[in-house]
């Protein structure tokens, strides 16, 4: 496997269909261990009005045999600001297509929203259930408190 990104010019993708996410060789594969990508600014645009929303995603996973490459990640994760979709259908395609392809062990995904109409939005999903023995830190994001 050639990662497509990975030491090359790349450009953001239109879309999140459009993007092609790189997988590469688990370098411990066997190893049961936790991965996690914190996205901080996370943006996409709201269906109904066209305004960007904005989140924090975590996402979590325990690698098989491939892992994402973090380049390709950051493009696919980019796309997403042209995309208008809801907060649930953002949070849980992004975690479907990384598991449908990569087919990891276990990913969950924290999708946590500023609001939207004065309500914050948190998605969470998760493949199944986690392996026995793989640690499983907080996501660390706390709920949304405004401005005090």
């Amino acid at each position: 496997m050639t990662p497509l990104h990975l030491g090359q010019a790349s450009s953001l993708p239109a879309s999140p269909q459009e993007a092609v996410l790189d997988y590469v060789p688990n370098p411990r594969a066997g190893s049961l261990y936790l991965v996690r990508f914190a996205v901080p600014e996370f943006t996409s645009l709201c269906p109904v009005t066209g305004q960007p929303d904005f989140a924090h995603l975590v996402i979590d996973y325990a690698p098989a045999e491939t892992i994402v490459e973090s380049k390709s990640l950051k493009l696919f994760l980019g796309a997403f600001r042209n995309h208008a979709g809801f907060h649930e259908d953002c949070t849980v395609g992004i975690g479907q297509r990384l598991v449908d392809e990569m087919r990891p062990t276990w990913l969950r995904i924290g999708g946590y929203w500023y609001p939207r109409g004065g309500i914050p939005i948190d998605v969470f999903w998760q493949s199944g259930p986690p392996p026995a023995g793989l640690w499983l830190p907080d996501q660390g994001v706390p709920p949304y408190r405004g401005r005090g």
